[in-house]
Parts: structure tokens; C-alpha cells; sequence
């Protein structure tokens, strides 16, 4: 099927009714008060949503710091000279437009005793429904020699924005023949392909700008996301670049040096000219602080995303234990949904239908080489299952591969203008 901005957020005229027509709060939210925590494609989505269906019954609040959102989806594509930054960046203005009061400030503390969330200007604020959708913050000491200290030598970009600014620089200031190193991530973690298409798209630029440079990748997994697809790619069009160090040969045995730009794998330290360091993930930092924490992420009911500390906190996307779905952008918009339709029936009455989810993780190899991995969904008691999925192959013509990186494109359109109705 192709997909394209019009089919991800539905089509007709119904449709563009919702999407179009002024959103009118009822006076005080009369069904309830709704915090939502984090503005990315979980919590965007889901404060949306609500918003817009409860028709001003339920008083919707969506705390987020930054008053631009860049999609980490995609910045790989501007790393490697596709976007612009712009592209990837979104304002809120479509969801206050809808009725959605967007406050941009810090949540610092959760008292789910209270029903009450704190923000850093000193404000204290009551909810009915509490909905997390932090993202990811990193482990600390899950590489040895890095700390967010070290992130304007080594960059994570796994955030994106400035970092993917910086990142992208320091590739293309480069000397003639360099060495580009990455340290890849642990499962589980954001977005599984992203930094394979990122070595690809780091190996686009320095095929066109520096074609002797080198790129280490040093890999704590035996095995990774679309592998085959990936290195059939990196032969293909950056043949002799990329060395691939996996669990076997040392991978996870790294250590980093950010004053001497230095990384040792298994005890052999090589001079690097630019280092991406993607440590291991754990749930943004607002979930551990509220205490639904199991370990590095929160546990949730995949029929209704709620955490299973507490019947009246919601977790998504990335942040989640949940299941067989990939922590994406794509996964966290299926879930927002989910959880919004079961947070309006639990405030107004309205009809909850059995949960269903799908994600699809497109990935780009080089310019119209498009692969993607996607799977549906369902929720069980236990989790959320796999029901079905597909897999670009390996030899696939090049038309069918530029049909697809076309079709991440409308994707990303339709997946945008569904979380901020813009």
C-alpha cells in the first residue's frame, strides 16, 4: 500500500472536518483534568487526541521544556544531507489551536498519592489522568571514559537538534582520510535501526566529501536490526568503509577518552577524529522520579497503556516495557492513541475498542535506497504481541527500493501533522 500523508491521517471528508474545524473548550474541563508529560510523538499524539475528542470536555495540559520539537526520527536524514534541519522541527501552536494548554516548563515531581504534578517554576498542578511520555534518558556509566559532560566531544545525537547539528559538523570538518567511530547501544533502546541508517548516512557524506575516511562501528549485540539489508548496502555503495565490530569479536568491550579522542575495543586503542557515543537507554528520567519503574523502563497494560504501579498514570512510547513493540516514533504514536481512547472512556463514558497497534521503521542506505522492517498488534494480558510483520529483502530492485524511501516521506508528513494537527 502506498502511504502517504492523506492515508496516515485518514482520509474524507469527515476527516478534514476533525482536522480543520476550530476546537471550543467546555468552561473548566468538566470530565476531568488530564496532565500529559512530554511532547514527542507519544505525548503530542495523545494530548491531541483527547483534546480534540472529548470536545473540550476534558482539561488537557501538556507539559514540555522546549518549545520546538525535532523528531529524532529522520535526523539521520539530515546528517546525511536529505533535510534540513527545519524539516524535522515542530512548534505547538496547532495543539494549543485545538484546545490543548501547552505549558513549557520542567515536570520535577510526581505525587501520585496527591493526583498532583510539580513543574520547576514552582507551579503544582492536579490530574485526574497522568500521561508519561519522557522518552529516553541514558545510563550512567554504560560506557566507561562518557557522560553527558562529554556529549560536545562525542555526541549522542540520539536526542535530536543541536546534537544532530553538531554531529553532522564535526563529520563534515573531517581531515582527509579520518576515522568516524560509533558506540553502538545495548537492547533494549530507541529506534532499533537508527544507528545502522545513521552509519550509513555518515558513510553517504564521506563517500561524496572524503572518500579514504573510515568508520568503526563497535557493537555490544551479537546481531541488529535489518543487518542484512544494511551490510548488503554498505557493500554496495561504500564498499571497504564500514567495519562492523560485533559482540564476538569485542564490541561490547569499549572504553572512551574524550580529551584524546581515543576508543578502545577489546584492549586495542585507536586515535578517532569523530566519535558517536549512543549509550545504553532507560525511560526519561520523570518516570523513575514517579516511581513506576521496573528496572530501566515502566511496565504497562497494553489494553489500555496504563502503568501497572498505578491505575491512573499512562506510560508510552519509548519510555515502556510493554512488549514486542519497537520503541519508535511510529510505535509511540499507535500507543498515544490507544491510551487516549481508554483515558476518555475512563473520564466520560465514551466507547473503548479492543487495542490494536502497528509501527513501521523505514531506514535509508544511500540517495532513493529505502528498506523497512513494520509489524501489527495486538494487546494481551501479558503484553502486547506480535500478530504479523514484514521485512524489505535483500536484492531488491532499485525501483522498489525508491518506492519505498518515497513512502517514508509521506509517512513522515501524515505521522507530523497527526501528533501537532499541523
Amino acid at each position: 500500500m502506498k502511504l502517504n500523508r492523506r492515508a496516515f491521517i485518514g482520509t474524507g471528508a469527515a476527516a478534514a472536518t476533525l482536522l480543520s474545524a476550530p476546537h471550543v473548550r467546555a468552561a473548566g474541563g468538566g470530565a476531568g483534568k488530564v496532565i500529559v508529560i512530554g511532547g514527542g510523538a507519544g505525548g503530542a499524539t495523545a494530548a491531541r487526541y483527547l483534546a480534540r475528542d472529548s470536545k473540550g470536555e476534558i482539561d488537557v495540559t501538556l507539559i514540555e521544556p522546549s518549545r520546538a520539537y525535532y523528531t529524532c526520527f529522520f535526523s539521520n536524514l539530515y546528517i546525511g544531507g536529505f533535510r534540513e534541519l527545519s524539516s524535522i522541527g515542530h512548534s505547538y501552536g496547532g495543539l494549543a489551536n485545538e484546545g490543548v494548554n501547552v505549558v513549557h516548563d520542567w515536570a520535577i515531581d510526581v505525587d501520585r498519592a496527591a493526583k498532583t504534578v510539580t513543574l520547576a517554576g514552582g507551579a503544582v498542578l492536579p490530574y485526574d489522568k497522568l500521561i508519561l511520555s519522557p522518552g529516553i534518558d541514558f545510563v550512567d556509566g554504560a560506557v566507561p571514559g562518557w557522560d553527558v559532560s562529554k556529549q560536545n566531544k562525542m555526541p549522542h545525537a540520539y536526542k535530536a537538534g543541536s546534537q544532530s547539528e553538531l554531529l553532522k559538523a564535526q563529520v563534515e570538518a573531517m581531515p582527509e582520510g579520518g576515522i568516524f567511530a560509533m558506540v553502538a547501544p545495548p537492547n533494549p533502546y530507541r529506534c532499533p535501526p537508527g544507528p545502522y541508517e545513521r552509519v550509513s548516512m555518515v558513510a553517504h557524506v564521506l563517500k561524496n566529501i572524503n572518500p579514504t575516511a573510515k568508520i568503526i562501528v563497535a557493537d555490544p549485540k551479537e546481531k541488529f536490526s535489518k543487518q542484512g539489508l544494511f551490510q548488503e548496502g554498505w557493500n554496495n555503495h561504500y564498499s571497504g568503509m564500514v567495519d562492523w565490530i560485533g559482540a564476538e569479536f569485542g564490541g561490547g568491550n569499549v572504553e572512551v577518552n574524550a580529551d584524546d579522542m581515543t576508543v578502545s575495543i577489546d584492549g586495542e586503542v585507536t586515535k578517532v577524529d569523530v566519535c558517536n557515543v549512543i549509550p545504553a537507554m532507560k525511560a526519561g528520567r520523570i518516570c523513575e522520579i514517579a516511581g513506576i519503574n521496573e528496572g530501566n523502563w515502566a511496565p504497562v497494560i497494553g489494553h489500555t497503556m496504563q502503568s501497572r504501579a498505578d491505575e491512573n498514570v499512562y506510560v508510552l512510547g519509548d519510555a515502556t516495557n510493554q512488549g514486542d513493540m519497537p520503541k519508535s516514533g511510529f510505535s509511540a504514536n499507535s500507543q498515544a492513541k490507544v491510551c487516549a481512547m481508554a483515558v476518555r472512556g475512563a473520564l466520560t463514558g465514551s466507547k473503548v475498542f479492543p487495542a490494536k497497534f502497528s509501527n513501521t521503521c523505514w531506514s535509508l542506505i544511500d540517495t532513493d535506497d529505502g528498506v523497512k522492517v513494520g509489524a501489527t498488534y495486538e494487546a494481551t494480558d501479558e503484553k502486547i504481541a506480535k500478530v504479523d510483520g514484514f521485512v524489505s529483502q535483500t536484492g531488491e530492485d532499485a525501483a522498489l527500493r525508491k518506492a519505498t524511501y518515497e513512502e517514508s516521506i509521506g509517512w513522515y508528513a501524515g505521522i507530523t501533522a497527526d501528533m501537532f494537527g499541523a
